[in-house]
């Protein structure tokens, strides 16, 4: 790991903070797709259910 010198707390707290925000956008994303996903179904079930 390079010297960082006075500036380590902010840059590491950085990282730190993008690779938080990085997870929290893939858990949303994989959260929406599965109720996404989910609606989805519902209505192919209903439009069955028609036919």
């Amino acid at each position: 790991m390079p010297d960082l010198g006075k500036y380590a707390d902010a840059v590491l707290s950085s990282y730190a903070l993008s690779l938080l925000l990085l997870f929290a956008l893939v858990g949303w994303a994989v959260m929406r797709s599965r109720k996404t996903r989910a609606a989805l179904a519902e209505v192919e079930e209903r439009i069955k259910g028609r036919g």
